[in-house]
């Protein structure tokens, strides 16, 4: 009988504690992470919703606001996804981005997938691109500052979806990365997205998500994936965006924990959810019910349940910017109390008190980054 090669076995002790450390830090007292990676094109999606022309000043000016917050904010955050353009970028003072994160003791991490592409012989399935290079790209990004990386694959939910190849196939591409993440001293954040697109109902997704998750985490245990320097980034048990039936955040956090339960291994540090749409406070209040009903049996949860957010964090900080200086600091302070309810939602004890565009939907159909 072949010799089985042992999970992780291929790092070295210090390999593997570096890696282990980092995903520790990252959802660490409820600390979780901002995802500010989003490519030029949704950028300017953004950008656009408040008049601003999108260009590499534009962005580069809004991505500063949200790094120069008060450094209370290192409470709430421990780690950031940056775009490859924004990792390179600098404040007006000639500050690299990177070493403000790092002067915080926030994690600078990377978006290192190249997009999402049809998965030819499905119905309109997909996979997504980039493996070719991921090793060079990788080694290079963690010489310029990154510790952790973000890959987004994508499944929808319908009649005859997912199916069983496009559940493989992406399972397979996430664990691709994931080794070759680890090879290069990068965390890897491992995202399977079950879409909130359709009217499917919360069993339905429950179903769903426990498959995807169970072959996810088959093939990184296939290909000796060490779990421990890993991360999740999941959706929730959500109801599709068109599902007329309503449930309660109750509902909605014993379906997510339950599923975790059943498919997510003990040896992963933690969950730092996507927002998929959800509303700021939705995404707030979500968060909350799954982390009420995972402390209800503590010995059942051993990983960290936190948030990885793009949308849901920086929505209402966008719209009370407006692109002018003038309200720089303002859009700072909302900013701080985003991350400050989804840190303590992170550890069960939000209490919702949000109006405004916190309440606004953010779904998008098909969503791309």
């Amino acid at each position: 009988m072949a010799t089985l090669t042992s999970t992780g076995a291929w790092l070295s002790d210090k390999q593997k504690e570096e890696l282990r450390t980092n995903a520790e830090a990252i959802v660490a007292n409820g600390k979780g992470i901002l995802a500010a990676d989003e490519s030029v094109g949704t950028m300017g999606k953004r950008l656009s919703q408040v008049g601003v022309e999108n260009t590499d000043e534009n962005r580069r000016h809004f991505r500063q606001l949200l790094f120069t917050a008060d450094k209370e904010i290192s409470t709430y955050l421990g780690g950031v996804i940056l775009f490859h353009e924004t990792l390179y970028q600098k404040t007006d003072d000639g500050t690299p981005f990177v070493k403000l994160l790092k002067d915080l003791g926030i994690l600078p991490g990377i978006k290192v997938d190249k997009g999402v592409v049809p998965l030819a012989g499905t119905d309109d399935e997909s996979t997504t691109q980039g493996l070719d290079d991921l090793g060079k790209r990788c080694a290079q990004y963690y010489a310029d500052g990154c510790r952790f990386a973000k890959w987004r694959c994508v499944l929808k939910i319908g009649d005859n979806r997912p199916s069983p190849l496009a559940i493989l196939e992406n399972a397979n591409v996430l664990a691709r990365y994931a080794s070759t993440c680890q090879q290069n001293g990068l965390v890897p954040i491992v995202e399977p997205e079950v879409l909130m697109d359709g009217s499917h109902d919360l069993e339905r997704c429950q179903t769903v998500t426990e498959k995807v998750l169970a072959a996810t985490y088959k093939a990184l245990s296939d290909h000796n994936v060490y779990l421990e320097g890993t991360l999740l980034k999941p959706n929730m048990v959500l109801p599709g965006q068109g599902c007329e039936k309503k449930y309660t955040p109750e509902q909605i956090g014993e379906a997510t924990v339950t599923t975790f339960r059943r498919a997510l291994p003990a040896a992963v540090p933690g969950v730092t959810f996507l927002s998929g749409g959800q509303s700021e406070e939705e995404a707030s209040v979500n968060l909350n019910a799954v982390n009420v009903y995972a402390n209800k049996s503590a010995n059942k949860r051993p990983w960290k349940l936190s948030f990885s957010y793009g949308r849901a964090l920086q929505y209402s900080t966008i719209m009370a910017w407006k692109g002018k200086e003038e309200n720089v600091k303002e859009a700072q302070k909302v900013l701080l109390n985003r991350a400050k309810a989804n840190w303590a939602a992170s550890q069960g004890r939000y209490a919702t008190s949000e109006s405004g565009a916190a309440g606004d939907s953010l779904f998008v159909a098909n969503h791309q980054y």
